[in-house]
């Protein structure tokens, strides 16, 4: 089954953040929800947005090498507000977003990341990162609750209550935050100068041979 994600990663960071909560059994609900964590794209919170970006693209289809590499959408379309602008980075892609000034840990969430899902339940998610200088980079611990015995498909549903640390929970121009305080053990990491964050296409697949696991040791299944 063919799985093309069109991800915008378009990623601001925040002066000051809302007080984050992760202590709950299932995780914050989709946007527009009492308990969301969810951020609207035109929020007065955010300051600044990434400055440029470079790109590693996935396969249309990590099963069908033969189908090529994604192709839809460019770097440019990554930077400055989120605005449904898109970037596909194909199953297993990443990108690598820089900021100027850096992103620094403060009170509550940090920076947030915006895809593009038209709905609250048709979610393609990423693994995120964040490095200090470019070359070193720690990845948030990531959950996913999904079950596993049935492979969510190409136009499937994932329920954003299972899902925790995972960019493109929410639907578009609503943007997943992040705390950089989580990090604060790891390291060689600077959490008061993050210059780089990298967003890893989660794949979805539940075939033991493409899978990619959260920080709990869960296969992530996402639409694939």
């Amino acid at each position: 089954m063919k799985r093309f994600p069109i991800l915008e990663w378009c990623l601001p960071f925040l002066l000051s953040g809302l007080p984050t909560g992760t202590g709950w059994a299932q995780y914050a609900p989709p946007a527009g929800q009492p308990g969301s964590t969810a951020i609207a794209a035109d929020s007065s919170l955010f300051v600044a947005w990434a400055v440029d970006c470079s790109v590693e693209r996935g396969y249309v289809h990590i099963a069908q090498p033969n189908l090529g590499l994604a192709e839809v959408g460019d770097c440019s379309l990554t930077t400055g507000p989120a605005d449904n602008q898109v970037l596909s980075l194909g199953d297993g892609g990443s990108a690598t977003l820089r900021f100027d000034p850096p992103i620094a840990d403060g009170p509550g969430y940090d920076f947030a990341v915006f895809e593009n899902a038209f709905n609250d339940t048709f979610l393609e998610l990423a693994f995120v990162e964040v490095s200090s200088d470019g070359e070193r980079f720690v990845r948030f611990p990531s959950v996913s609750l999904t079950p596993t015995d049935k492979q969510v498909g190409t136009f499937g549903t994932v329920d954003a209550t299972k899902v925790h640390n995972l960019a493109g929970k929410y639907r578009l121009l609503f943007g997943v935050p992040f705390d950089l305080a989580e990090l604060q053990d790891s390291s060689g990491l600077d959490l008061g100068r993050i210059t780089h964050v990298r967003l890893l296409d989660v794949v979805g697949s539940i075939d033991s041979t493409y899978a990619r696991y959260d920080s709990q040791g869960h296969i992530v299944n996402d639409t694939y």
